[in-house]
């Protein structure tokens, strides 16, 4: 039987580990009731209790989200337990580390299957619930590389650009017509979680995040933001790195292409040497509890004056104009010395 005691409801896909369990703990913290949903037990284990810590309340949800069935089985669960489900957070993800001519076909699909159909189940499901009541917020969890791809990385690339494409055309047909569901993507810069230890790498050394890294707590206030703020934006870019990324590809892409080809393996790599035989986690999930970040803390910024400066944006007009209207008294001063 559901509950009613007035509490936002959210689901969250790959809620075990890294920005999904970030995301987990920031609506938390607001005391929203979250369907967790992933493959490992232990890390959705480990999120019920940080929910739980935090004020909010959980229901774990194992979950691989390449199934529909299953995401359609976990969805209707949230509602039998919490109620009708007000925000849904696709967020699942699997990659491989990979030149494309050695990668196998079964790789590219499981990627796929995850990272981009995965939304697609996900939205399928949040769209039966939120059509018929006409109300409800879909986040698509992106990445810069929606915009624009690296090497080593196509597979995790390419979906995310498809996620861009199917979430455009979704608020197209939302849009016409006249729905009051709202779809909103938040594009991701290099983020300090697990998945560098985790995924499926042909690498000579350890992966890691390309340069900055952020810790995965900006990118979970990000969402809870884009979630909670209707203001007609149809994405939500963070960290600067996000912003140039995608404005450079728009005006640069060729030059791009040929300074990642310099750049982008090395900026990849750490300098230790991988090991080939640790497990990974593209078939089946990696025993154990991984919490939100990775191994890159020393690295990685708490902070993001680009989100504030987005999600602020009339605290940030006005500081621009006091700055500017202080630069044009100060200039104004220095004529009048001159002309005395």
């Amino acid at each position: 039987m559901a509950e009613a005691d007035g509490r936002q409801v959210v689901v969250i896909t790959g809620a075990s580990a890294g920005v999904g369990r970030a995301t987990a703990q920031a609506f938390a913290r607001r005391g929203a009731a979250i369907g967790l949903l992933a493959r490992g037990l232990d890390g959705l284990e480990g999120a019920r209790r940080d929910v739980e810590q935090a004020g909010g309340k959980a229901l774990v949800l194992p979950t691989d989200v390449a199934d529909p069935g299953q995401v359609e089985t976990a969805a209707a669960a949230v509602e039998e337990q919490f109620g009708p489900i007000d925000i849904w957070v696709n967020n699942a993800m699997v990659s491989v580390f990979s030149p494309v001519k050695e990668m196998t076909a079964e790789e590219f699909r499981r990627v796929t299957e995850v990272t981009y159909l995965g939304y697609v189940y996900g939205t399928l499901s949040a769209l039966r619930r939120m059509l018929p009541r006409n109300q409800g917020t879909i986040v698509q969890v992106g990445s810069a590389l929606a915009y624009r791809g690296i090497p080593l990385q196509a597979a995790y690339c390419a979906s995310k650009h498809a996620i861009q494409g199917f979430t455009e055309s979704l608020r197209c047909e939302l849009i016409h017509d006249g729905s009051n569901v709202r779809v909103v993507m938040v594009q991701m810069p290099a983020l300090n979680t697990p998945q560098f230890r985790w995924v499926k790498s042909r690498l000579p050394c350890k992966a890691q995040p390309v340069p900055p890294i952020f810790q995965p707590e900006v990118a979970a206030d990000a969402i809870v933001w884009a979630a909670n703020h209707d203001d007609g934006r149809r994405e939500i870019y963070v960290g600067m790195s996000t912003v140039r990324a995608i404005i450079g590809d728009k005006l640069i892409s060729e030059w791009l292409d040929y300074y990642l080809a310099r750049t982008g393996y090395e900026a990849q790599q750490t300098d230790e040497p991988a090991d080939p035989n640790r497990p990974h986690n593209l078939w089946e999930p990696v025993p154990g509890d991984h919490g939100a970040r990775g191994v890159f803390d020393k690295r990685a910024h708490s902070e993001s004056w680009q989100l504030w400066a987005t999600t602020h944006r009339g605290l940030a007009a006005l500081a621009g104009a006091g700055l500017a209207g202080l630069a044009g008294m100060a200039l104004a001063g220095l004529l009048r010395l001159k002309r005395g």
